[in-house]
């Protein structure tokens, strides 16, 4: 979710190779650039950075991006090295996405040119420089050039748990002796991962809304300041907040400075998910009640009978393939975070099989009335019942949105069914006799 497709970083960097500090002065440069360049220093010890970048656009792009960034005087280079690099060209890349067994890998960039990809799509970066001892920054950077080589650049990559922003948090925390872990994984918080899934992308309701459906159980429980560090942005804040050993073995902190070194004109992701119960409520009460209201005459009607069709089919492709789809994530891939998922009890493959009994009720066969009843009911009570579990702790999931928009649905679609299988067979109008 917060990483780039190699071939668009490909296309960034191609002809800018040089590094900040060897490629020219800082009088040479242009304010933005001379931005980038570290304040010199009297020694020559290794500068680490941390870089954040802000959201973007894409849905891969909207949780944001980070980098370490090492400043080398001696070697006159600047690279800054990101773990978030995938292609969608890889062979089999699609399904190992489908799988949830994604190869990703990290790769190390001139600083400069880097940033300047991000301010060319409009993206924030800051920087924060880390306290770190001397001999920490040089086993980091060894650490780093070391993961960049081919046989262990590769990893798979996890949304929540092992992405481009918790690789970056566990190096530099290798490099502390485990101080950040220390100093933030007991630390609770009152979020979870499907509370800043929701909120940062909700500039896109049909992506909000797949990933409020495919997200179960396991996005729910509130995570620690440790695994909120998946996100580039909440990294940024939870640093400021770790203490390390200074020069004379006092704590200080560990973030020493920090610079914006662009500001996006974008506005910046809402802090909360939004409300959108209502808006879900009224479409499913609209897919219902249309349903039910075409169904009160379908037997007798033929534009009655094709407004119920398209109502019914609609909502029973709807239905039946996101259930087999949520049913297939969960029994069949490694995506862990759409294991244990509700929404299956709202929306189910039993839909699928009513597109043919329905369709066989609404003209006029009664062998199709009980089955397209049953299943019809049974639909809406496993909804039901996926409303009821909500009052066991065991069972609670952030999918009111998905209930709000489900249970009406399934209710007007099964009275839909239930009213036209009560009108009997459509009869035809009997002969009139002539007069002797």
């Amino acid at each position: 979710m917060v990483c780039t497709p190699a071939p668009v970083v490909a296309a960034l960097m191609s002809g800018t190779s040089s590094s900040v500090a060897a490629s020219s002065t800082p009088s040479d440069l242009s304010p933005f650039r001379r931005s980038l360049v570290p304040p010199s220093r009297p020694d020559s010890e290794l500068t680490v950075y941390l870089m954040t970048m802000g959201p973007g656009e894409r849905v891969w792009e909207r949780f944001g991006h980070n980098a370490i960034w090492i400043h080398d005087p001696v070697r006159g280079t600047d690279q800054a090295y990101n773990y978030g690099l995938f292609d969608f060209g890889q062979e089999g890349f699609l399904l190992r996405f489908v799988q949830g067994r994604m190869w990703y890998w990290m790769q190390g960039f001139p600083a400069q040119s880097y940033v300047e990809s991000y301010r060319r799509a409009n993206r924030s970066v800051w920087v924060q420089e880390l306290e770190m001892p001397p001999k920490a920054r040089r086993e980091l950077q060894a650490f780093l050039e070391w993961n960049e080589r081919p046989e262990n650049r590769y990893y798979h990559y996890d949304y929540y748990r092992d992405n481009c922003s918790t690789r970056v948090r566990d190096a530099l925390d290798r490099a502390l002796g485990g101080r950040i872990r220390e100093g933030s994984s007991q630390v609770p918080t009152d979020r979870t991962f499907r509370f800043h899934t929701l909120r940062l992308t909700s500039n896109d309701p049909p992506v909000y809304t797949g990933l409020e459906l495919g997200l179960g159980q396991p996005v729910d429980q509130p995570i620690s300041m440790w695994e909120e560090m998946f996100l580039p942005l909440a990294m940024r804040v939870h640093l400021r907040k770790i203490s390390v050993d200074g020069p004379d073995g006092q704590p200080v902190p560990l973030v020493k400075s920090e610079r914006t070194l662009f500001e996006s004109t974008e506005p910046a992701p809402p802090p909360t998910p939004p409300s959108w119960i209502p808006f879900y409520l009224l479409a499913g009460g609209l897919i219902g009640g249309l349903a039910l209201g075409f169904g009160q005459t379908a037997a007798v009607s033929r534009p009655a009978r094709a407004g119920f069709l398209v109502m019914t089919w609609s909502w029973w492709v709807l239905s039946g393939m996101a259930g087999l789809v949520l049913a297939g994530l969960w029994c069949c891939t490694d995506h862990s975070a759409a294991h244990r998922n509700a929404n299956v009890l709202q929306t189910n493959l039993l839909a699928l099989p009513l597109l043919w009994f329905g369709t066989r009720l609404a003209f006029g066969s009664q062998r199709a009335a009980t089955p397209a009843v049953m299943l019809a009911g049974l639909l809406l009570s496993l909804s039901l019942l996926g409303l009821l579990l909500q009052a066991f702790s065991a069972f609670q999931q952030g999918n009111a949105d998905i209930i709000a928009l489900a249970l009406p649905a399934h209710a007007g679609v099964a009275g839909a069914v239930w009213r036209l299988a009560r009108q009997g067979p459509r009869t035809r109008r009997a002969p009139s006799r002539a007069s002797a």
